[in-house]
């Protein structure tokens, strides 16, 4: 069964909106830092590090797009971007918007692992409120 995480872009948080294009420059960006790590240290980190490679569809365009990975242990993630009804502390509905992570059916347990540190990594870097696979939430702004 399928299972997803959320990364929701909070009033505190440092952008309010999000495109998938800036999700897929926060993927290359990923990429290339835990690429450098591998550098540093003389290994072919980058290929151990985050196996994917972004793949997209035509009836996914501008909603979502999946990360393939041909390593043993690894299959897929889907990633997506929405936006939600949320009521505020005033009582007042406005929309909130947020990147969802998807373990499809047939993800491994590979998958779940580097899906929690993309999906922490993308929560630090927009400091957002995230909803872990198992449902834990992790607060990655600062709060009053």
């Amino acid at each position: 069964m399928p299972s997803s995480s959320y990364i929701k872009l909070v009033p505190a948080s440092t952008k309010q909106s999000i495109s998938l294009d800036d999700v897929k420059e926060l993927f290359h960006y990923y990429k290339e830092i835990t690429s450098k790590t591998g550098s540093q240290l003389e290994w072919e980190y980058k290929d151990a590090a985050f196996p994917y490679e972004l793949k997209e569809k035509p009836e996914g365009k501008d909603k979502w797009f999946y990360l393939k990975s041909e390593e043993r242990g690894y299959n897929l993630l889907v990633i997506g971007v929405g936006t939600e009804e949320i009521e505020d502390e005033e009582g007042t509905l406005k929309q909130q918007e947020y990147i969802q992570v998807v373990l499809p059916d047939g993800a491994t347990h590979g998958d779940k692992g580097k899906g929690n540190e993309f999906c922490k990594f993308l929560a630090k870097k927009l400091e957002g409120e995230l909803h872990l696979f198992n449902g834990r939430v992790m607060y990655y702004y600062k709060r009053k």
